[in-house]
């Protein structure tokens, strides 16, 4: 019983992260089809510098996910 209920508490933990993380891509989504909030005719090197960054980010975590990169088998 004890197993089922931890088992329980699992799967419902996992399903509010994932909500979370489904929540999160969207929202990049939407930013990115707006061109990140960027002027395309203001942008500078910060932007491409702060549009680097979060590439960066994201590649870490899909190189993860995928077993890409430092994380491949």
């Amino acid at each position: 019983m004890k197993r089922r209920r931890d088992n329980n508490e699992a799967l419902a933990v996992f399903i509010a992260n994932k909500a979370g993380i489904d929540t999160m891509l969207a929202r990049l989504a939407a930013l990115s089809a707006n061109h990140f909030d960027a002027d395309p005719a203001s942008v500078n090197w910060g932007h491409v510098g702060t549009l680097e960054f979060y590439a960066s980010q994201l590649k870490r975590i899909t190189d993860s996910a995928f077993h890409e990169g430092e994380h491949a088998e």
